[in-house]
């Protein structure tokens, strides 16, 4: 027997077996593909509206002031 034909039984045999074992676990239930899941819309980021945004420069403004007091240096 030639090399060339055992590699080839080779390859026969292994898609056999390939087509049992997938016969087997679709009986079983294995292996099956969950349908895609759908996704909503992409997710951004939330706009502000001008008070939300003002209330967030105050907020900011007083956590910075805090800060460089903490550190020593004079607010601007």
């Amino acid at each position: 027997m030639d090399l060339y034909e055992t590699i080839q039984d080779l390859y026969a045999e292994k898609e056999r077996l390939e087509r049992v074992i997938a016969s087997l676990e679709a009986l079983l239930g294995v292996g099956k593909q969950e349908p895609p899941k759908v996704r909503g819309a992409k997710r951004g980021r939330k706009s502000m509206s001008a008070t939300e945004r003002e209330a967030v420069s105050i907020r900011m403004k007083n956590y910075w002031d805090r800060r460089r007091r903490e550190q020593g240096k004079p607010a601007t």
